[in-house]
Formats: structure tokens, sequence, C-alpha cells
């Protein structure tokens, strides 16, 4: 049966059971980078399941609010971790199309993430904590700096495709590269901003994480703290997923069949744990920079995001 024939129904269906695969998947990838890090700084590591027992832990412990915290301190980490849900089911990652097309376009896409970044930040000066404010803050100028690179990557490959539709673009890339040097820029772009939404070097450092990015926590504890951090690693494998369905779609099933769905299940693996190998070595290869100067490395990445604008309008 075609996607297209499936009853709406069954495709929901579909979405949410996988949104929920993702969710459960998320912890597994974000330790494999652990141990990747720890074996690239000559240590043992915790071994890649480490973050399911982390999660599990604080997921049992209580949750302590600070005393002039209000109301968005409280509703932010499952505003976190719902969003990313809502885009899990809206990418296509194992099918041609976008099960849950309502949220697949991708001015949808670029609102929620946006939405993720502006509760993140929010929660931190929420709490009155000045470190918190400071972590904040940096994520908000991070968010300034990083998300027109990915907008303007996207939209290449949208006007290529002709439709916003995740889908229908994962669709027409799936047939190959009508504009092979505007896409290929677009896709240099788009992989730039999906390393820096993946929190990784000189964005984030792991050893140092309250210092730039995750000042934010520094506040939540117990099972707050746990979704928080199942968000955020939610969001690297959806960036992730985000990335492969629009430039890699190859091995997508056009049908929902066991077999078809088992083996592009299989490619969709692979590739992510591809992603986030050459991430983790990425990451720990580069020196560690002043976050005053991120905007000298994000303009290169929208320079390259420009040009492959200007090549889509010749047709190159």
């Amino acid at each position: 049966m075609s996607i297209q024939d499936t009853p709406t129904l069954m495709t929901g269906l579909f979405a949410v059971v996988q949104a929920i695969f993702l969710l459960l998947l998320t912890p597994l990838f974000t330790g494999i980078s652990r141990q990747i890090r720890a074996k690239m700084h000559s240590r043992q590591g915790p071994g890649i399941m480490q973050d399911y027992r982390d999660i599990t832990k604080l997921l049992k412990r209580q949750s302590v609010a600070p005393r002039d915290s209000g109301f968005i301190f409280r509703v932010m980490p499952y505003v976190l971790l719902s969003s990313m849900l809502l885009l899990a089911m809206a990418l296509p990652v194992v099918t041609t199309t976008s099960l849950f097309s309502g949220a697949g376009d991708l001015i949808i896409i670029l609102y929620i993430f946006a939405l993720f970044r502006f509760f993140f930040s929010l929660s931190g000066l929420d709490t009155g904590s000045p470190f918190a404010g400071i972590g904040a803050s940096r994520e908000l100028t991070l968010g300034v700096l990083v998300e027109p690179i990915l907008f303007l990557g996207l939209l290449v490959v949208a006007l290529i495709a002709g439709s916003t539709n995740i889908g229908s673009i994962s669709a027409v890339m799936s047939q190959g590269w009508v504009s092979p040097t505007a896409t290929f820029l677009a896709m240099l772009a788009c992989g730039f901003a999906t390393f820096i939404e993946m929190g990784k070097i000189p964005f984030d450092v792991a050893e140092a994480e309250q210092e730039l990015q995750e000042g934010p926590l520094t506040e939540y504890s117990g099972s707050g703290l746990a979704l928080v951090k199942w968000g955020i690693g939610l969001k690297q494998v959806v960036v992730a997923v985000l990335f492969l369905s629009i430039f890699f779609p190859f091995g997508s099933a056009s049908v929902l069949t066991a077999g078809s769905l088992l083996l592009a299940l299989g490619l969709m693996l692979v590739k992510l744990l591809v992603i986030f190998v050459l991430a983790s070595l990425v990451e720990n290869s580069l020196a560690r920079g002043r976050f005053l100067l991120t905007h000298h490395v994000t303009w290169l990445g929208f320079g390259v995001a420009a040009l492959g604008f200007v090549f889509y309008l010749t047709g190159l």
C-alpha cells in the first residue's frame, strides 16, 4: 500500500511510533558521542548506555525549583520534549513523504526550533540566577547567528523542489539533484548549521557545559533535569534526521510494507550513526574558541548559503 493511499489514522499512528522510536534511541546516540569523546581523550569513558542510566536515575528523583522561579521554569522541560516529538512525527525518517504533514512545512519546522530555543533561554532568565541568565543570553545570541544559515540553506532546496513541505523536498531530492552546485552549497551550509545545533565545539564544550550553552540548566534537578537532557538529546537526533532526509534521502520507503520499512530503518540508523560519529570526531579535533568570536565563524556558513542562493538564481 502506498503512503498516499494509507488511511490518515494509520499514518498518524506510524508518526507517533516513529517519534517514540527516536525518543528511545536518543540516549544511545548521545552515549556513543560521549564514548568517542572519552576515547579521543585517552579515557575509559562511561559506556554508551550511561545516558539511559542517568535519565532513569534522574526521573526517580524529586525536582527542586528556585524560590524566585515562575511558570516558565516549570513548563520548559515539557515544551522542549513535546516540540521535538512533534518534529520527530513530521520528518520523513523512513518514508519518502512526511507522515504528519501538518507540521512538515519548513517554516513551521524553523518556528518550532525557535520555540525550543526561546523557552530554553527564557527558563534561565526566569530563575533569577545571574549565571543562568548569562547562559540564556549566549543561547539567544547563538540562535541569532545560526538560524539565518539554516533558513537560507533550506530555502535554496525548497526553491529547487518547488515546495516548502519537507516530504515533497525529500521526494524530489531522492530522484537526484536538479541544481547540483546550488544544492551542494546548501548542503554545506545546512551541515554547518546542523553541527552547531547539535551543540558541538567551538559552540559548546562537554567538560564545561554550564559555561556556554547549558547555563539555563543550572537550577534544574531530578525529573525536570532528565526531561531537559532528553529533549536536548532528541534535538540532536531530529536535526541530524532533518539534514539526512533532505540531502541523503536514499533508501526511504515509498510503501508501508514490513520489508521496505525495515530496510529503510536500517539505512537510516547507519546514516545517523555516521553523522554522530563524524560530528564527534570533528568536535574533538577542534580547538576551543572564544564565544565572542563565534560570529566570525558563523558568517562563513551564511556566506556559503548565500552563494548557494546565487547559484540557484543562475540555474547552476
